[in-house]
């Protein structure tokens, strides 16, 4: 299987930290006296945090001050991840599972890299991912397909042979767009959000094996 890859998305697939996010960018608003409520979070989940500030607050912030915002925002983040690493059930075990199977191992994420960085290291098996992509490595954040085309160039493949595997239906349309095979996560969003743009969805990583993976894949030419 070393022909194929499998680019994970990192926040929601390989790492539970969606109330890790929330609370960040909740401390982080404080800080300039605004209110976040968790609904106006959800909608903008998956997205870099450039992208979030400015459609949850547009016109509020110059780029000094998005950059100022961020930086301290992914502050609060690594610090509340690194005090209790909340790995999604199965992640580890999945990651050497395919890795054991042949297949090249990636993330694709929209965070930074001291982000990746931390979670590749708490990560069981995360030493056996091959290549990252972070939000500071691409232009467009997901939907664009930039992330996981990139991710693909990493792996020495084309994004046709890699598999993506996104809990967000940014992330899926992403994978689509950029020609990979789409695996839904159900977590973030219900089975009926993720199902138009997936080849499958699954209810839990344990759901995805080698096997899965490699029918889903297009048959080598003999």
């Amino acid at each position: 299987m070393n022909e194929y890859g499998v680019i994970f998305d990192m926040d929601g697939v390989l790492v539970d930290s969606y109330q890790a996010h929330y609370e960040s960018w909740r401390q982080a608003a404080l800080r300039y006296g605004l209110v976040l409520a968790e609904p106006d979070f959800a909608r903008t989940f998956g997205r870099t945090s450039r992208e979030i500030i400015g459609q949850l607050w547009p016109g509020r912030f110059d780029e000094a001050e998005i950059a100022a915002f961020d930086s301290r925002k992914e502050a609060a983040y690594r610090v509340i991840l690194d005090t209790h690493f909340p790995e999604m059930p199965g992640a580890g075990d999945l990651l050497g599972t395919l890795h054991a199977a042949g297949f090249r191992l990636a993330i694709g994420s929209s965070g930074p890299p001291e982000n990746v960085a931390l979670a590749q290291r708490r990560l069981p098996n995360g030493k056996l991912i091959a290549a990252t992509v972070t939000g500071k490595e691409v232009r467009h954040g997901k939907p664009d397909p930039e992330v996981f085309v990139l991710a693909a160039q990493k792996l020495g493949l084309a994004p046709g042979k890699c598999a993506v595997v996104e809990d967000a239906l940014v992330g899926l349309q992403a994978a689509r767009r950029a020609g990979a095979v789409a695996i839904g996560l159900v977590g973030t969003a219900t089975r009926d959000v993720l199902a138009p743009y997936a080849d499958l969805v699954v209810d839990r990583l344990r759901d995805i094996t080698p096997t899965v993976v490699a029918r889903l894949m297009p048959t080598p030419r003999a």
